[in-house]
């Protein structure tokens, strides 16, 4: 029973809450302040909320996943939990989140935790089922982690950093969706997919990349926080990452779990070290 409410709560999905780390070298080296306590508290509420968005789904969907060859051995879609300790689980881990997020860094943090509920509610009740508009939906979720982490610092995130960090996601949304593709996934199952082709998704996530380099090529040209001649350092490992991913998701389409990638990934870690090691070792402290 504890396992199976452990896998419901995926706590292996918390690893997309790293863009709440986006802002953070940037603006602590732009003077913000970083209470560690603070910023533990707020991500740990943020990986609550998103265990309550899992809970849910799983406890709507179950019927639905049981059509599915792998969601089907879900803890609630295979019988293990109810739906009803599902909805339940849910609404007791959303509560927390909203008071740990009010308790780390006020209305604002808070703000943020409600517009990611509403926008997993309006996904999981129709949005899923709407070309464009569920990839946005998946989108805003990744963005909002980024204006989450923006909040604990008490910072207001640039425009170069949200059309960044949109750009990033819309990618990874736009990758899942190939892979679910391609792979066969039925339109039944998942009826935003009448409206795709995989020719169309390849050539969206082809944009949705280049427009992530070039935006965070301008960040850092604009960023104003790097030692002179350093600011373009950690380029290159962003363009590698982006490029792996694109090549994996088209090569071994498996671009439908980006955590698993990234876990299975060693240059994905490559990767991921050699820009945190490349951004410190270019900002100003």
């Amino acid at each position: 029973m504890v396992r199976d409410l452990i896998a419901l709560c995926r706590p292996k999905h918390w690893l997309k809450n790293a863009f709440v780390f986006m802002p953070v070298p940037f603006a602590v080296a732009a003077g913000a302040h970083l209470d560690p306590g603070v910023f533990a508290l707020g991500l740990f509420a943020f990986c609550l909320a998103a265990s309550a968005v899992y809970a849910f789904n799983d406890a709507r969907d179950a019927e639905r996943d049981r059509l599915h060859v792998r969601k089907r051995h879900r803890p609630v879609a295979a019988g293990r939990i109810s739906q009803a300790a599902a909805f339940l689980l849910s609404g007791v881990l959303a509560l927390v989140s909203l008071a740990m997020a009010y308790s780390a860094a006020g209305d604002g943090a808070a703000m943020f935790i409600v517009i990611y509920f509403a926008i997993n509610v309006v996904y999981s009740i129709g949005g899923r089922d709407v070309p464009l508009l569920d990839v946005f939906l998946l989108s805003a979720g990744f963005v909002l982690r980024v204006l989450f982490g923006c909040a604990l610092l008490a910072v207001v995130a640039s425009n170069w950093l949200l059309l960044c960090s949109s750009a990033l996601a819309l990618f990874l949304s736009l990758a899942k969706r190939r892979s679910d593709l391609v792979k066969g996934a039925d339109a039944t199952y998942r009826p935003s997919l009448s409206g795709y082709t995989a020719s169309y998704l390849e050539q969206a996530m082809s944009i949705m990349a280049g427009m992530c380099i070039i935006a965070y090529a301008l960040y850092l040209r604009d960023a104003r926080v790097f030692v002179p001649g350093r600011e373009f350092a950690s380029l290159p490992f962003v363009v590698f990452g982006v490029l792996d991913y694109l090549r994996v998701a088209h090569v071994r389409d498996e671009g439908d779990n980006p955590v698993d990638l990234l876990v299975r990934s060693p240059s994905m870690w490559l990767a991921a070290l050699g820009w945190a090691v490349a951004t410190l070792w270019g900002l100003s402290f």
